[in-house]
């Protein structure tokens, strides 16, 4: 099922004169934002006439900007399914690193939104920069390393889509972002302020981490936490579920898989509703966990409940819970009563299904992650 199979061109990415600027934004001839109507309910959506991103329709007003931090990497993954890295004929290279993959998202879902990030003064590095252009997300909060490499991920993909990775980051530029470094007007300006805890591993990225969260928090932002457990690289199983905890009070909204309740409980059931009511903290609005192709569950300080999922035929499910992220963030950034209204709430998760659905049909994560429109007809057909 190929959504998009031309959004992405490697070959022919247009990276541009080269110099040594740190901070790094390209022209492109696309409006920078493109408004996102809440959903309300699947019978009402109308398919037709709305302006998505690229389809050459007016721009109307900027949405409620969401603010992505952290990792912006290159995946490669194996053409093949079901074979070691070392077994693999050939890769494809993809973008990646799941706050970035949640930022394209939320743009091609119609949203506003950034990245922050640090990627190396490379090749790659310039690529990644151009790709979130391209695809109408804020790169302004970028910046270069001239001593790092950009991150590189090779991703093993089992039979049934599920995926193993092998990092190269020693260290990354990823993990050399500084506080100084930080455009804190753009984490202001945002509605929600999106990250993982991958830039909780190691310093300088850890504290500035921190620093741009507590300014978004102080600014009144709506914290947003997907811890996006990568065992490998962190030092200990203990250091991880450590870190992942070391900050997980302070966010509004948390989505978590079943494998990283079992991990942060150290080894209770993740369907247990009494387990996962253990993760809820007081100040949390919204604790949203993902089970695959069942759907996901969502639990308030009100009401809980599931949410099914649609049936695909799953080939990579890389970036499946970033897509996932940005379906029902596009949607709380228009509408943040949705987290007091559970009908409509049961909607946008079922939005936020269709995008992780669509995006485990295409290998890679970013050339996977679906538009609205799709989302849409997806939601439509499976309800005629």
């Amino acid at each position: 099922m190929a959504l998009h199979s031309s959004a992405f061109c490697f070959s022919s990415v247009a990276l541009g004169p080269r110099n040594s600027a740190r901070f790094y934004t390209q022209r492109t001839g696309r409006p920078a934002g493109f408004s996102c109507q809440p959903l309300a309910s699947v019978a009402r959506l109308n398919l037709q006439g709305k302006a998505f991103p690229g389809d050459g329709a007016p721009e109307t007003k900027e949405s409620p900007l969401v603010v992505c931090f952290g990792e912006m990497l290159i995946d490669f993954v194996p053409t093949v399914n079901g074979i070691s890295l070392a077994e693999a004929p050939a890769f494809k290279k993809a973008p990646g690193g799941a706050p970035a993959n949640v930022a394209v998202g939320i743009a091609r879902l119609g949203g506003s939104s950034a990245f922050i990030g640090k990627v190396g003064e490379d090749e790659f590095g310039y690529m990644l920069a151009d790709i979130l252009k391209e695809n109408n997300v804020n790169n302004e909060g970028m910046r270069f390393d001239p001593g790092a490499r950009t991150a590189l991920a090779f991703v093993t993909l089992r039979g049934d889509g599920e995926r193993e990775f092998m990092f190269y980051r020693n260290p990354s530029a990823d993990m050399l972002l500084q506080e100084a470094e930080l455009d804190f007007n753009l984490i202001r300006k945002a509605k929600i302020f999106h990250y993982g805890s991958i830039s909780l591993i190691t310093e300088p990225c850890k504290s500035t981490h921190i620093a741009a969260a507590k300014a978004a928090k102080d600014a009144g932002v709506v914290l947003s936490y997907d811890p996006n457990l990568r065992l490998p690289l962190w030092p200990s199983a203990e250091s991880a579920r450590e870190g992942i905890f070391s900050i997980w009070e302070t966010a509004d909204i948390i989505k978590i898989s079943e494998e990283e309740i079992s991990f942060l409980t150290k080894g209770e059931d993740p369907y247990d509703d009494a387990v996962v009511r253990q993760l809820f903290h007081p100040n949390l609005k919204l604790l949203l966990v993902t089970d695959g192709p069942d759907g996901c569950r969502y639990y308030t300080k009100d009401f809980s409940g599931r949410v099914k999922g649609l049936k695909v035929d799953a080939v990579d499910t890389t970036g499946a819970g970033d897509a996932f992220v940005a379906g029902i963030l596009s949607q709380l950034a228009v509408d943040l009563s949705l987290l007091q209204k559970e009908d409509l709430l049961r909607e946008a998760l079922k939005f936020a299904n269709a995008c992780g659905a669509l995006t485990v049909t295409e290998r890679g994560a970013i050339p996977a992650l679906p538009t609205r429109d799709a989302v849409l007809n997806a939601i439509f057909q499976s309800v005629t």
